[in-house]
């Protein structure tokens, strides 16, 4: 992805900004954002300051956090108020040129920040693009390479489903589903996992997946095919947009699939070794996956908080006056947990999928690529409970760790131990 731009000069954030004013704002990037009670810090914010809250940048520079499900509902409804558009950030003077944040808020030439009829004709031929994956396939290819995955682990023991196992699947299948070969695909997996670990290996691994999908579009111009890539470059919309804004359609759907899948996949299967309502039909219940998988987005969902929305004019939200060009960033993970919309935390979600984990409004992640996601991450979760009936966490529950982002949810590790099994008679899904 191109580094995004930004006016002015660096400076201190104004005197008198919402977040200055109020002693209780919390910086996003604090420890608190950074511990493994996330849902507790949502409701002291909640119960502090309501439904909009305000919270720090680095750097210190104010925001607004969304923690309401109404009141997000409504900014993700109202794109004429609430807009996509970076370009409208009254803090833009106040922001180094290395400031962390820039790849998530700066302007770039992606669907992420195309806003009005120029955004509805460009995600509907995303959308069609990824809505032509044909299920059979995508649980074929995802049944492939997790038995692959698992034949690399079963004969040892123990593994870490999480660096070898969730981290790796969706990259492979992605790649498949866009038109890689096997190969190029398995030789793309460590750089699209540098790229959203945001390491220092992630500007190198940006730039060998960028080059990498610019040499699969390049290639399908003259040679369509089968995939997503494909697709998308002959699509009857393709002709109003650069092969520059195509090749970011293409980085912002396989790096935005990959990592929040890979944490769907490690959230369950944590939620399935820890949680005796699943623990028990660990070995039987296809049932049961689904439903850890529902209860997931609910809890812990891997999109925590996102950047955001710009206000396009002075409004108020939540009884707060919000000025022209201020910042809404939006917690899916606080709105999920809103007191107003479910006041008992303890009770089972079960089959109830009103949670915005996946955003609502025009800028949602597509229905297609939601699809997508559960079909990975499903099949993935069903193939290594087959594969591997007695698998268990290999440490206390206690002793897990999640990544220190208040961006996704996800954990750093997931040592599992399993009877061994020798490759040639662990079976296979094709």
């Amino acid at each position: 992805m191109t580094p995004p731009q930004h006016p002015g000069p660096a400076s201190a954030p104004p005197p008198g900004c919402p977040a200055h004013q109020d002693s209780g704002a919390v910086p996003l990037l604090g420890p608190r954002f950074q511990s493994e009670d996330r849902a507790r810090l949502y409701r002291e914010m909640y119960e502090q300051h309501g439904p909009l809250a305000p919270v720090l940048l680095p750097g210190d520079v104010p925001c607004w956090l969304v923690l309401g499900y109404r009141e997000l509902h409504r900014v993700t409804s109202e794109p004429a108020l609430f807009s996509r558009d970076s370009g409208l950030w009254n803090q833009w003077p106040n922001i180094p040129p290395d400031w962390p944040l820039l790849p998530m808020v700066g302007k770039q030439p992606s669907i992420l920040y195309t806003v009005g009829e120029r955004h509805r004709r460009r995600a509907a031929l995303v959308g069609d693009a990824l809505a032509a994956v044909d299920p059979f396939e995508l649980r074929n290819h995802a049944e492939r390479f997790a038995d692959r995955l698992i034949d690399g682990i079963c004969a040892r023991g123990s593994a870490d489903l999480i660096a070898e196992y969730a981290t790796v699947l969706p990259a492979l299948v992605l790649a498949q589903l866009y038109g890689f070969s096997d190969q190029a695909g398995a030789e793309l997996v460590p750089s699209i996992n540098a790229l959203v670990d945001g390491g220092p290996e992630a500007l190198r691994g940006r730039d060998r997946v960028q080059a990498a999908m610019h040499s699969l579009l390049a290639a399908r111009r003259t040679a369509p095919g089968a995939g997503v890539a494909s697709r998308m470059l002959h699509h009857d919309h393709a002709p109003e947009f650069t092969f520059e804004e195509l090749l970011e359609d293409m980085m912002v759907n396989i790096v935005a699939g990959h990592q929040p899948t890979a944490d769907w996949i490690g959230n369950s299967l944590r939620l399935m070794l820890t949680d005796e309502r699943f623990a028990a039909s660990l070995s039987g219940g296809r049932h049961s996956v689904a439903e850890a998988m529902n209860e997931v987005l609910w809890e812990d969902t891997p999109t925590q908080n996102i950047a955001g929305r710009w206000t396009t004019r002075d409004t108020r939200l939540a009884g707060r006056h919000i000025p022209a060009g201020d910042l809404l960033m939006l917690s899916f993970a606080a709105a999920n947990g809103d007191p107003q919309i479910r006041p008992d935390r303890t009770v089972f979600t079960g089959g109830n999928s009103a949670f915005l984990s996946f955003g609502h409004g025009e800028h949602r992640c597509p229905y297609p690529a939601q699809d997508l996601a559960e079909g990975i991450a499903r099949t993935g979760i069903e193939v290594l409970l087959d594969r591997l009936p007695d698998l268990d966490l290999a440490v206390s529950p206690q002793a897990l760790v999640w990544r220190a982002s208040p961006f996704l949810r996800g954990l750093a590790a997931l040592p599992a131990r399993f009877t061994p099994t020798p490759t040639s008679a662990a079976g296979g899904h094709g």
